[in-house]
């Protein structure tokens, strides 16, 4: 058997442990099969760019973040217009698979990955997926992999940040990845122990914010805050028209707006501090690497079994196959009732709603 595998859009912690499970299974399972590595991802499919991999490739790399192979976007709303060059994106990737003789196609990627994998199975590509994102946002799977490990770097920073917080006693508003869910930063917010903690899934209310840093009587506070969330007052704009609006003021962020607005309301000395990128980067979490063997190990075992056009997800503990035409342009978001939730507001943090 000749498999493609790629990993696709943002790059997370367990891309190479979920590559390390699914070629250690592969070769143990056929020895005369053959790996091809697709170089940054549909990227390279759609240019031709690949390299034989090796047993070798994949030895003890479980411990590295990022991926061996290289990742790229290519966003799915433009995936069915031509390139630069005038070419049909998806036809040149159908035109590959097929030039390299490939038996199945492995995509280890996101939201929009799985749109991708979707439209390739659709047109007759044996492709199987697994779960890869640090927002945890994929439908049909509980967790996916890179969640974990970005949670560990968002908590640690806001760990961090209570010291110099509580020395200064300054309100700091630690701005988490998410621009359109808020798992990281519900996660880490309640792992650090922050005061208030804001999601794009739950618009805030400025007036319930300023009003509970008021009535607090700690010195300091610490707000975790998505980098997608909504003021409850213009919750009913496109996201363009927010842009526009912030635009107009000068603000580049609305965590930016957040802090000013709190900074006027209170009077009191607010800091932003982001994370970034970091929060993608370093050695992958115990736990993340784990729900990558797990993931990888089905994947693998759906290529041996002939199992395509399914993601590999992982449902109450347990590995699960997900049609992909289940998983495509779904958003698994955080419901505004959740029990974790609720039980957070129980300790009294406040959500701004």
């Amino acid at each position: 058997m000749r498999i493609g595998m790629l990993t696709s859009g943002g790059d997370c912690q367990c891309l190479n442990a979920t590559m390390e499970a699914i070629a250690k299974v592969l070769y143990k399972k056929d020895k005369d099969i053959e790996i091809y590595g697709i170089l940054d991802g549909f990227t390279g499919l759609i240019n031709g760019k690949y390299k034989k991999m090796e047993k070798a490739d994949f030895d003890n790399i479980l411990l590295s973040g990022g991926t061996i192979l290289g990742t790229s976007r290519q966003p799915f709303k433009t995936i069915t217009k031509p390139d630069e060059n005038g070419r049909d994106k998806v036809e040149m990737m159908v035109k590959n698979y097929e030039k390299w003789k490939l038996d199945a196609l492995i995509v280890l990627g996101g939201n929009g990955s799985h749109k991708t994998a979707n439209l390739l199975s659709e047109k007759g590509l044996n492709v199987v997926t697994a779960p890869k994102t640090i927002d945890n946002d994929i439908w049909g799977t509980d967790v996916t992999f890179g969640f974990d490990s970005a949670v560990k770097v968002a908590t640690e920073t806001m760990d961090n940040i209570k010291t110099t917080a509580s020395s200064h006693g300054r309100i700091f508003v630690v701005e988490v990845m998410g621009h359109k869910t808020g798992w990281v930063t519900l996660y880490s917010g309640i792992a650090t122990g922050a005061d208030i903690i804001l999601i794009p899934e739950i618009p805030y209310d400025i007036n319930k914010i300023t009003s509970y840093i008021e009535k607090s009587d700690k010195k300091y506070l610490v707000i975790a805050a998505a980098e997608g969330i909504v003021e409850k007052e213009f919750s009913s704009l496109k996201n363009k028209e927010r842009r526009q609006l912030l635009s107009e003021k000068n603000l580049k962020s609305q965590v930016e707006k957040l802090a000013l607005d709190i900074r006027t309301a209170t009077d009191k000395e607010v800091r932003i501090t982001i994370p970034g990128h970091t929060q993608r980067g370093g050695s992958p979490t115990a736990r993340d690497r784990i729900v990558s063997m797990q993931t990888g190990t089905a994947t693998a075992l759906n290529i041996i079994n002939k199992n395509y056009g399914v993601m590999a997800a992982v449902i109450n503990g347990k590995i699960v196959n997900v049609p992909l035409k289940e998983v495509a342009g779904k958003l698994k978001v955080v419901p505004a009732d959740a029990e974790i939730i609720l039980q957070a507001k129980e300790m009294g943090i406040c959500f701004g709603d």
